[in-house]
């Protein structure tokens, strides 16, 4: 697993819920190292230990853990310049949702080695979707539930997610849109204001 990842996971612990528990869960995953380095790449029975050694200590679900993680990714003020990339998906959640396919090359263009799932969107209806997730192991359709819930709030949008389950290679997130408009939204614009991406 790209230490990326990785990295990213340790943050949502650490900020989420604090040195403490992530020490621990480093220590029960037996990682022998307190950090893992953005540019490196893992064994994934580590990424694995990582998480049942999380989920176990917090006494929550996997699936749960996931979720909160993609929402995380896209809400924590550290990680605005992630908010801001997906932003550029589009003016609107629906435009975003179309943007979905592409995301992945777009995240090789700054991290060649970084492997993400295949996302493709499916439109059944002008506010009916499916999401179907491939590829780069299990669990990431549970994440971006997570980024596709924060995501519909950045937007305004109300949106019904349900996680449609999986098979070998592929999971299936459904994806209804209540309303375009159900709240304002946050504040976005192309230009930074923070000097960020």
């Amino acid at each position: 697993m790209h230490g990326l990842i990785n990295r990213s996971i340790q943050s949502f612990l650490r900020d989420t819920y604090g040195a403490a528990l992530w020490q621990n869960v480093a220590l029960d995953a037996r990682l022998g190292f307190d950090n893992f380095e953005a540019m490196l790449s893992y064994d994934d029975a580590l990424t694995e230990a990582v998480l049942t050694s999380a989920a176990n200590r917090l006494a929550r679900p996997r699936d749960t853990l996931l979720e909160d993680m993609g929402t995380y990714l896209v809400s924590h003020p550290h990680l605005e310049p992630l908010r801001r990339l997906l932003r550029f998906g589009g003016v609107t959640f629906v435009d975003f949702l179309h943007s979905l396919d592409d995301l992945p090359s777009r995240g090789r263009l700054a991290v060649p080695e970084l492997e993400l799932p295949q996302l493709e969107l499916v439109a059944r209806s002008d506010h009916h979707f499916t999401l179907y997730c491939r590829g780069a192991g299990k669990g990431y359709g549970h994440v971006m539930v997570g980024v596709l819930r924060a995501m519909a709030d950045d937007y305004g949008a109300l949106v019904l997610l349900d996680y449609d389950g999986s098979d070998v290679a592929v999971e299936t997130i459904t994806i209804n849109l209540l309303e375009h408009r159900f709240a304002a939204g946050r504040r976005f614009s192309l230009a930074s204001h923070t000097g960020a991406l």
